[in-house]
């Protein structure tokens, strides 16, 4: 089995969970797959082995989250390269994640990007 077919059933789960949520598209990113507030920003992007050998989702974080999470269980949590300077968090999905907790912690990435109009209707 190829390295990247490994992590598109954990691709699957986090798609589900982004685009359930209001106005989302997907686009590639760098080769991953990324979710975008429709006409707005990022919120969400798959990590599928571009950096190490893990699969991960980074996600855009409200202030303070990254570090409470990483604090709390770097086994779980790191500050992903690149968009870590500006608090998105990464979740390791190779660690038979708590997809209640991505599940909510995706949805808060997609308050933190979407426009204030689309905040308000939730």
């Amino acid at each position: 089995m190829r390295r990247r077919e490994a992590g598109e059933p954990l691709t699957e789960a986090v798609r589900a969970r982004c685009v359930a949520l209001e106005e989302v598209v997907e686009r590639q990113s760098h080769g991953e797959a990324a979710w975008f507030v429709k006409g707005g920003r990022a919120f969400a992007m798959m990590a599928d082995h571009h950096h190490d050998d893990r699969v991960a989702v980074w996600l855009a974080a409200g202030d303070g989250v990254q570090q409470e999470l990483c604090g709390r269980d770097p086994a779980r949590y790191f500050r992903p390269p690149y968009v870590g300077t500006r608090g998105w968090v990464g979740a390791f999905l190779d660690v038979e994640p708590d997809w209640g907790e991505i599940e909510d912690l995706i949805a808060e990435a997609w308050s933190v990007a979407a426009p204030p109009r689309l905040r308000r209707r939730r």
